[in-house]
């Protein structure tokens, strides 16, 4: 659960988000992907840019106002 500022949603609060999510992504399947990258020759900073995102929207956010 992360716990935000309502008012306190600006680049660098989202950027720090962004960071998080890509750095549980790679703790997760950072190994699968390199992989998959290795089998396929894929872009991995795409690939986990993109599964970064889809994490994102497996976190429950709490906003404080």
């Amino acid at each position: 659960m992360m716990y935000i500022k309502f008012q306190d949603l600006s680049m660098e609060k989202q950027e720090e988000l962004f960071q998080v999510s890509r750095e549980h992504v790679i703790y997760l399947f950072g190994e699968s992907i390199q992989k998959y990258v290795d089998e396929t020759g894929a872009d991995y900073d795409k690939l986990i840019d993109e599964e970064m995102i889809k994490n994102l929207y497996t976190y429950n956010f709490v906003f404080n106002i």
